[in-house]
C-alpha cells in the first residue's frame, strides 16, 4: 500500500509549553521545590526540549506557547533559539494540538509534536519519528504514566483528539483506540518518562539530567 506520509523534508517540530509562572506549573513539585523552584525547573525543561528539537535537524522548530506567546520567557526563547512562537489555541490540549496539526497540514507539512516534560526524549527519537513518517501516517512515543511524550502525523486523523481524558493514565489507551477506529496504522517508539512528581525529580537527579536541565 502506498504511503500517504509526506517526505521528511516537509516536516515541522512543535514544542508545546506552558509559561514558567510560579504557582501555575509543576504544581505537584511545588511542595518539594517551592513555587519558584518548580517554575525554574519548568523553564529548564522547555529550554532542553527546544535544544533537542533543534539539534535533531528534522525541520523548522516552533514553540507553541500557553497562555500566549507574549510572556517574557517565550520572547527570550525565541531570541536564544531562533524559533517561531505560536500561541496555543483551544479549550483543552486536544483542541490545541489539533489546531497545530491543522496549521501544518494547511501549509503542506507533516508535524511532530513534543511536550516539555520529557528530558529523556532524544534527537534519536525525533530521527526515528521522522523516518517512520516515510512509511506510515502516524507515530507516537508512549509515556510510562499512560500518556505520550511525542505524536507525529502526516495527515489529519478524524476525531483523534476528541473525548480524550487529558492528564490521566487513559490517554494512550484512548489514543490507540482512536487510531484503530480510523483504520490508521501507528508506529510506536520506545516508552519514555516525564517529570511531574517528586519521584520523577529524584529520577532526574539519579540519571544525571538535572544539571543539564537547569544549566
Amino acid at each position: 500500500m502506498a504511503s500517504s506520509a509526506r517526505p521528511p523534508e516537509a516536516i515541522r517540530v512543535a514544542v508545546f509549553a506552558k509559561a514558567p509562572v510560579p504557582g501555575q506549573v509543576k504544581t505537584r513539585l511545588a511542595g518539594l521545590l517551592g513555587p519558584d523552584g518548580a517554575a525554574a525547573l519548568q523553564a529548564g525543561l522547555v529550554r532542553r526540549a527546544l535544544s533537542t528539537a533543534i539539534e535533531a535537524r528534522v525541520g523548522p522548530v516552533e514553540l507553541h506557547c500557553a497562555p500566549d506567546e507574549h510572556h517574557e520567557f517565550f520572547v527570550r526563547c525565541a531570541e536564544r533559539f531562533h524559533v517561531t512562537l505560536v500561541p496555543q489555541r483551544g479549550a483543552d490540549l486536544g483542541e490545541r494540538m489539533h489546531a497545530a496539526f491543522r496549521d501544518a497540514f494547511d501549509a503542506g507539512s507533516a508535524l511532530i509534536v513534543i511536550g516539555s516534560d520529557c528530558p529523556a526524549l532524544t534527537t534519536a527519537d525525533l530521527h526515528e519519528a521522522r523516518d517512520a513518517l516515510r512509511e506510515t501516517p502516524a507515530v507516537i512515543a508512549p509515556a510510562e504514566d499512560g500518556g505520550y511524550v511525542l505524536i507525529a502525523l502526516a495527515h489529519d486523523v478524524p476525531r483523534l483528539f476528541d473525548g480524550v481524558d487529558w492528564g490521566t493514565g487513559a490517554v494512550l489507551r484512548q489514543t490507540r483506540a482512536r487510531f484503530a477506529e480510523a483504520g490508521i496504522r501507528c508506529v510506536e517508539l520506545a516508552e519514555r518518562w516525564d517529570v511531574d512528581r517528586p519521584e520523577d525529580y529524584a529520577r532526574l537527579q539519579a540519571e544525571g539530567l538535572l544539571q543539564e536541565v537547569l544549566s
